[in-house]
C-alpha cells in the first residue's frame, strides 16, 4: 500500500536520478493512481463486514468487523453514495494522459465501474442498483444469503470467532428488520416485485422460520465447528436462544410484511411495470453487458444465435438418429430419459458430486496445453443448501478468500436430480469450475501485479462471457466430448440456453412479454419452460445478458487476432493476457488485446 510518506520518498528518488519531466510526471500519476486505489479499497472493506470476511480480511486491525453484518439502512445508502461520489472525483483528478500500459487499463476499468454504480444510486432511490430493484424476492434478501454466509464463510478457529458468530446471528435479526423496512419504503414508491417472486419468497421464508433450532444450519453450524476445534462452551444453547428470541420473530415480521404486499403485486414480469422501470432496464442492460447495446439490438442478436445453434443441434441429433420432432422436443425427451438421471436420493446426489469431482480432475490435466497461467487455489463442489434451493439457479460459483484459507466453491442445485440430467453436467462444471469461473477469478485474485481493488473487481459480461467461452474451449479445443456425443448436445443446449436468455430478458423487460410468454419461448427451443430461470431474470434485470454478449466478444477477439497475427498467434498467450488483465468492461478488453498485439 502506498501512503503519503512513500509517495514523497518516491518523488525524491525520481528527482535524485534525474529523470525527464515527462517520465517523472507519469510515475507520479501512477503513484497517485495506486494510492487512490488503495484508499478506495480500504474504505470499501472497512465499511463492509461481510465483504471483509469473504475476502479473508476480517483479522488484525479489522478483527472487529467479524462480529458485524453490512447494514441495510437509509443512512448506509447515503454513506455509500457519498463514497462513490468521492471516489469518482478522486480518480478524475488524476490525469489519464499521463498513464500508460496497465495503469491506464486499471484507471479505465475502475472509473467505469464506480461511475456506473454512482449513476444507479443517484438515478434510482429503490432496491440495489446494479443488482435488483426489489429488496425481498425468491432470490434477493439477507434471508437468502446470510445463513450460508455464516456457515461457509465465517471461519471459527477460536472462542473469539465463535463469539463473533453469535454477534452476527443477532445482527442477522436486525438486518432482516432493516430490509423489511426498506421493502416497505420502496413499496410506498410503487416498487413492488411480481406476485410469483413474492409468493416464492414467502414459501422460503416460512421454511426457514419453521425449521426448529436443532435442525437449523444457523445453530448446527456453530455447534459442529466449535466441537471440531475443541472450543469450550455451550454454543448450541446460546445460538438457540438468539435464534428463537431474535431471528424467528424477525423472519415472522418479514413474512407478514411480504404477505401484506402480495395483494398489491401484479403478475407483470418486466421491470417496466414499476416507476422508472424502462430507464432501470437500460441501466441494467448496460451493467450486465458493459456495452451500450440497445435492448432491441440485444434481442435481435439473441434471435440470430438461437437460429444458428438450433441448426447445429439439428445436425448432431440427426447423426445420432434423433429425428422425431423439433430440436426442443428432442431435448425434452433426452431430459426425461431415465438413463441420464441420477437417483433422487442422498446416495444418488453423493454419486453425482463424486462424478463431478472426477471430471474436474480430467480437465485439470489438459489445462497446460491451452493456458500458461494456472490457478493455485483449489475448487470444491457443493450442493446449494436445501433451505434456499427452491428459488436458486442451477449452479453458481463462490470465490476463494484472498489468503487461500477458504477454497473456491462451485455450488450445484440438487433439489431434484431430474432437473440435472447427466448430459448437462459436464458443461455446467466447465462453466462454474475450470476452465470457467474458478480459473478466471482465482487467477485474478492471485495476480499480485493488479491493485487489490482490481483483484476483487467483477464485470458481468467479462466473467460470465469467459465462463461461456470456456465451455467452447472445453468442447472444441480440448475435445472433452470426443467420446461423449450426448455431452456435446449438452454443450450446444447450454449455448442455446444463453442465446434464449437474450431474447426472453429483453422480451420481458423491454417488449413487455409476460412470464408465460418467456417460458413458452424457452420451452419451444429447449424443451423446458425454465420457470426458475425466467423468474430469476424478472428480479435481476439485465444480468442474464452478459453471458452470450461476453462470449461473442471473446470469440470475436480470438478470431480477429488469429487472422492478424497468423503464425505469431499463440492460444496460451491469448488466454493468459485476457485472464491476467482481470475483469474489465468489454471495450477495455479490446484495448488489452490491441496493446498486446502491437508489442508482438
Amino acid at each position: 500500500m502506498l501512503d503519503r510518506r512513500s509517495l514523497l520518498s518516491g518523488a525524491s528518488a525520481l528527482a535524485a536520478v534525474g529523470l525527464s519531466a515527462g517520465t517523472a510526471l507519469a510515475q507520479t500519476a501512477s503513484a497517485k493512481l495506486n494510492a487512490t486505489f488503495d484508499a478506495i479499497f480500504n474504505e470499501m472493506v472497512d465499511h463492509s463486514p461481510t465483504g471483509a470476511t469473504s475476502l479473508g480480511l476480517d483479522t488484525g486491525a479489522r478483527a472487529a468487523l467479524k462480529a458485524k453484518l453490512d447494514p441495510a439502512t437509509p443512512q448506509e445508502r447515503a454513506r455509500y453514495t457519498a463514497f462513490l461520489e468521492k471516489s469518482v472525483a478522486a480518480l478524475k483528478a488524476i490525469p489519464r494522459d499521463q498513464l500508460s500500459g496497465m495503469d491506464r487499463i486499471n484507471y479505465d476499468t475502475v472509473l467505469w465501474d464506480l461511475t456506473q454504480s454512482l449513476n444507479g444510486y443517484k438515478a434510482f432511490a429503490f432496491g440495489s442498483p446494479g443488482s435488483s430493484p426489489y429488496v425481498i424476492t425468491q432470490l434477493t434478501g439477507s434471508y437468502i444469503s446470510i445463513p450460508d454466509f455464516l456457515d461457509s464463510q465465517h471461519a471459527i478457529e477460536t472462542k473469539a470467532d465463535a463469539d463473533a458468530y453469535l454477534s452476527r446471528l443477532k445482527a442477522y435479526a436486525v438486518l432482516l428488520d432493516e430490509e423489511t423496512a426498506k421493502m416497505q419504503a420502496d413499496v410506498a414508491k410503487g416498487v413492488i416485485a411480481p406476485d410469483f417472486a413474492l409468493q416464492k419468497a414467502i414459501t422460503q421464508l416460512k421454511t426457514q422460520r419453521d425449521t426448529k433450532a436443532a435442525d437449523s444450519v444457523l445453530v448446527q453450524s456453530i455447534i459442529q465447528r466449535t466441537k471440531e476445534k475443541n472450543i469450550a462452551g455451550d454454543w448450541g444453547a446460546q445460538a438457540t436462544r438468539i435464534y428463537e428470541i431474535a431471528v424467528v420473530p424477525a423472519l415472522s415480521r418479514q413474512i407478514a410484511a411480504v404477505e401484506a404486499v402480495l395483494p398489491k403485486a401484479t403478475h407483470d414480469a418486466g421491470v417496466w411495470h414499476i416507476p422508472q422501470g424502462e430507464a432501470y432496464y437500460i441501466y441494467g442492460a448496460r451493467g450486465g453487458t458493459s456495452t451500450d447495446l440497445t435492448p432491441d439490438a440485444i434481442h435481435q442478436i439473441g434471435l440470430d444465435k438461437v437460429k444458428e445453434l438450433n441448426a447445429e443441434l439439428e445436425k448432431v441429433m440427426t447423426n445420432l438418429g434423433m429425428t422425431t420432432g423439433t430440436t426442443g422436443e428432442r431435448l425434452k425427451v433426452m431430459a426425461k430419459d431415465p438413463k441420464f438421471v441420477y437417483p433422487n436420493t442422498d446416495a444418488g446426489k453423493d454419486k453425482l458430486l463424486a462424478d463431478l469431482n472426477k471430471q474436474v480432475e480430467v480437465v485439470q490435466a489438459k489445462l497446460p496445453a491451452y493456458f500458461g497461467v494456472l490457478p493455485k487455489t483449489k475448487v470444491t463442489i457443493k450442493r446449494i443448501p436445501p433451505a434456499t434451493e427452491l428459488g436458486a439457479p442451477g449452479g453458481y460459483y463462490q470465490p476463494a478468500s484472498l489468503d487461500g484459507s477458504r477454497p473456491g466453491a462451485y455450488y450445484i442445485n440438487l433439489r431434484d436430480t431430474a432437473e440435472v440430467p447427466s448430459w448437462t453436467l459436464p458443461t455446467l462444471t466447465y462453466h462454474e469450475a475450470i476452465p470457467g469461473h474458478h480459473m478466471q477469478i482465482s487467477i485474478q485474485q492471485e495476480n499480485k501485479n493488479l491493485p487489490m481493488l482490481r483483484q476483487i473487481s467483477g464485470f458481468n459480461a467479462y466473467i460470465e462471457g469467459w465462463a461461456l467461452y470456456s465451455e467452447e474451449v472445453a468442447a472444441k479445443d480440448m475435445g472433452m466430448y470426443a467420446d461423449d456425443p450426448y455431452g456435446y448436445i449438452g454443450y450446444l443446449h447450454d449455448a442455446l440456453f444463453r442465446a434464449c436468455r437474450l431474447v426472453v430478458d429483453t422480451g420481458m423487460h423491454h417488449k413487455r412479454w409476460s412470464r408465460e410468454q418467456a417460458m413458452a419461448f424457452m420451452d419451444a427451443n429447449l424443451g423446458d419452460p425454465n420457470e426458475t430461470e425466467i423468474e430469476r431474470y424478472c428480479v435481476w434485470p439485465g444480468q442474464a445478458l452478459g453471458y452470450m454478449i461476453g462470449k461473442i466478444k471473446w470469440l470475436e477477439l480470438r478470431t480477429m487476432y488469429q487472422a492478424k497475427l497468423e503464425a505469431k498467434f499463440d492460444i496460451k498467450a491469448f488466454h493468459d493476457i485476457g485472464l491476467t488483465a482481470g475483469a474489465v468492461p468489454l471495450a477495455v478488453l479490446e484495448t488489452v488485446y490491441a496493446e498486446w498485439a502491437a508489442k508482438l
